[in-house]
């Protein structure tokens, strides 16, 4: 039997993180699946394939292959590609990429293999709905744009990756209405999700409230 906490959310509202620990503190496998839709982007744009070639990204699919790491590292076909899927030209390609539905059902087989028989936390845009729908606790994280382009560009500082406030800001906000709006697996909330408002709290805060939340279920 797996137990499996699905925690949804927009860009930048610190799924990621808070995701990270509260499966160590829980110990909980953490499967990132919003890094699986960016290892398939930037194998696009390394091989030049428009999001309009379906055999070409059929055939680049079958050969995929992605490694992830108890350290948080990430590896697309054997090489170390964790700081270069967070760059600008994967956060620009990764939404027009995630709606495609050969896409989709691909890493969907790729992030339910990964689950099954384990005690799971999985993050990104659609796991309650889509990915996982009987999952045991959902969650969905959010935060003013405002926060999460100020949180952006502090991450992208601390990655030596340098980026405007308004630049970031006006991403997250294009970002937000792509995957809102998108007809395939859109961003939203579930019914039965518990929706947390990271905006005035701290990272410790989240990870408490929501460790509170799964044992509540537990």
């Amino acid at each position: 039997m797996s137990f499996i906490v699905a925690i949804d959310g927009p860009a930048g509202a610190g799924k990621g993180t808070i995701t990270k620990l509260v499966g160590e503190k829980l110990g909980l496998v953490n499967i990132d699946t919003g890094a699986t839709f960016r290892c398939v982007a930037l194998n696009m744009l390394q091989e030049k394939i428009d999001v309009k070639e379906e055999n070409r990204i059929e055939e680049m699919l079958n050969r995929l292959h992605i490694d992830m790491y108890p350290n948080g590292k990430i590896y697309l076909n054997g090489k170390d590609v964790t700081k270069k899927i967070r760059e600008k030209d994967v956060n620009d390609f990764v939404s027009p990429v995630a709606v495609l539905p050969i896409v989709r059902n691909k890493l969907l087989e790729v992030q339910r293999k990964i689950a099954e028989g384990k005690d799971v936390i999985m993050e990104g845009r659609d796991i309650g709905t889509v990915v996982f729908p009987n999952a045991d606790v959902k969650i969905y994280l959010d935060a003013a744009a405002e926060e999460r382009a100020r949180r952006r560009v502090l991450q992208n500082q601390e990655k030596g990756i340098k980026s405007s406030y308004e630049e970031v800001l006006k991403g997250i906000k294009d970002r937000d209405k792509r995957d809102s709006t998108r007809e395939i697996a859109p961003l939203k909330k579930a019914e039965d999700a518990i929706y947390v408002d990271s905006t005035n709290l701290s990272v410790e805060e989240v990870v408490e409230k929501i460790i509170g939340i799964i044992k509540e279920k537990k």
